[in-house]
């Protein structure tokens, strides 16, 4: 693939760079945040660490994203889920903490090459027969559109993010919830019960005394009433 390593630090660029390389891919660094937003377009996966000397990482993540819809992954010193979080929500599709095994970013960015729909089609995050659009904000099930709410998109959005992964209740009010008062995490579950209805049985699994996982089920129809015309109501 040809990769873009945004990164200002030598000490941890350059040994990403030679071992990328060293797998077969085509790289290419940028040391500050306007120099990523000069070359990502010729990119087919970004990595991108948050630590930037001129711009915010997240300002430089989002801004990537309202562009385009090439697969993005961040890297951040600061193991707390509000970091993983702000960077789905700016528009990552995975995100790695400092220090990581070089065998599981290959891996990742396998992951994100593959989930991310990148021509034809309506573009965005997809799991199976499931696929959403964060610019439109609509949301497929097969051919078959699904009315949403805004938050009900937001939720389903952070968990197709990291499909198979569980996403605790505490991201979910992060990612969705932050820049209101605080909720109870039975809001958190009146809008999945919600979400789960209009998907049909299976999609979302309850880790009990965690949180939710979104799983591939085959499954390409709503259920018997639940389509829409897409997008997503107030």
């Amino acid at each position: 693939m040809r990769v873009l390593v945004i990164d200002p630090d030598d000490g941890t660029a350059e040994p990403l760079v030679c071992r990328l390389v060293r797998n077969g891919h085509q790289v290419r660094r940028a040391r500050t945040g306007r120099a990523g937003l000069q070359k990502w377009e010729q990119a087919e996966v970004v990595l991108l660490d948050l630590e930037l000397p001129d711009l915010d990482g997240l300002q430089v993540c989002a801004e990537i994203r309202a562009r385009g819809n090439t697969p993005l992954i961040t890297f951040t010193s600061k193991d707390s889920e509000l970091d993983r979080v702000l960077s789905l929500r700016s528009g990552a599709d995975d995100c790695l903490v400092k220090p990581y095994g070089f065998r599981e970013l290959i891996a990742r960015m396998d992951a994100v090459a593959r989930r991310v729909v990148t021509g034809g089609g309506p573009a965005g995050v997809s799991c199976g027969a499931l696929r959403l659009d964060p610019g439109t904000r609509e949301v497929w099930l097969g051919e078959q559109p699904l009315e949403l709410t805004r938050k009900e998109f937001d939720i389903l959005l952070l968990l197709a993010s990291a499909p198979e992964t569980v996403v605790s209740r505490r991201d979910l009010i992060a990612g969705v919830w932050a820049d209101e008062w605080v909720i109870s995490t039975r809001t958190v579950d009146t809008h999945v019960s919600a979400l789960r209805a209009k998907l049909g049985e299976g999609w979302i699994t309850t880790v009990r005394g965690i949180g939710y996982r979104l799983e591939d089920t085959g499954r390409t129809t709503p259920p018997p009433g639940r389509a829409g015309p897409g997008g997503t109501a107030g």
